[in-house]
Order: C-alpha cells, then sequence, then structure tokens
C-alpha cells in the first residue's frame, strides 16, 4: 500500500519542481525589472551581435534563435530573470508599453500572432537572432523590412 502512494508522491513532488525558478533566478512582477537591469540586459545582447543563428540554440558557444537570446541574456543579467522559453509565451510576458515609452532592455515581439521578438537598446534599435544561416544582429524598428511588421513592446 505505502509503495502505491509513495510513487504519486514523487511524481507530484517533481512536477512540482519543474514550476520553480531555479536558486539565484527571479520572475519578476509585470513591469518590475529595474533601470539598472534593463541597462544591462542591453549591454549584454549588445555584446552578443555576431554570435551564430541556431535554431532552438540557447547558449553562446551553441549559438541562438530569437527567444534562446532573450532567455540567455535575462538568465545572465545584474539580477538574474527567467524568461519564457518560446516567442507565443514572451508576446504575454510583462507589462505591454507603447512605442514612444520604450527603454532599453524592453522586449519587441513582432507578427500578429508573435512569430519574432527581440531586446530594444535604445535608439530606435534592437538586438535579435533574425534566422537561419545568419547571427545575432543589431537591426533598427524603422528600418525597410521591421518597420512593415505588426510589433508589440513588452515590459519585463
Amino acid at each position: 500500500m505505502q509503495r502505491r502512494l509513495a510513487l504519486p508522491l514523487l511524481l507530484a513532488c517533481v512536477l512540482a519542481a519543474c514550476g520553480t525558478a531555479p536558486p539565484g533566478l527571479r520572475r519578476p512582477a509585470a513591469g518590475r525589472l529595474d533601470p539598472e537591469g534593463a541597462s544591462d540586459v542591453a549591454m549584454h545582447a549588445l555584446g552578443l551581435v555576431g554570435t551564430p543563428y541556431r535554431y532552438g540554440g540557447n547558449t553562446p558557444d551553441g549559438g541562438f534563435d530569437c527567444s534562446g537570446l532573450i532567455g540567455y541574456v535575462y538568465r545572465h543579467g545584474i539580477t538574474p530573470v527567467l524568461a519564457p522559453r518560446t516567442v507565443a509565451q514572451l508576446a504575454g510576458w510583462g507589462a505591454e508599453v507603447e512605442r514612444d515609452t520604450l527603454r532599453t532592455g524592453d522586449l519587441v515581439v513582432f507578427g500578429s500572432r508573435a512569430t519574432h521578438a527581440g531586446i530594444y537598446v535604445g535608439e530606435g534599435r534592437f538586438v535579435h537572432a533574425p534566422s537561419t544561416g545568419g547571427t545575432v544582429r543589431l537591426d533598427r524598428l524603422d528600418g525597410p523590412y521591421w518597420s512593415r511588421q505588426p510589433v508589440a513592446f513588452r515590459r519585463p
């Protein structure tokens, strides 16, 4: 009888552990990343420009896809933050902000159904991992391609 109860209890404990942030990481309340942390996020993202793109990638050594880049940058900042792993999840993370209130460290989420994301670094620019065969790069929101895309802005 005790064995039958032990397995479900063990399974419940393991699943509960999957839903918690690792030690040292935090999940911020919407819009709670302080200005120092936001600036650190932007600087860290800029430092990764040139890293190869890799679908599913989430490290500088292995390469990045767009959401892997965002997760890595937020996880390794002054105040480590556990970011969602997919673009669809990033589209609902934090608080929505208007274009005229953007600050460094905010997320830029493209597509009417959230298909791509990057990190705003100021002066109308964002860092992102664009596509297979490319590298992490710095682009402008008002550039010929990106200015025609539906975009939303989020503040973690």
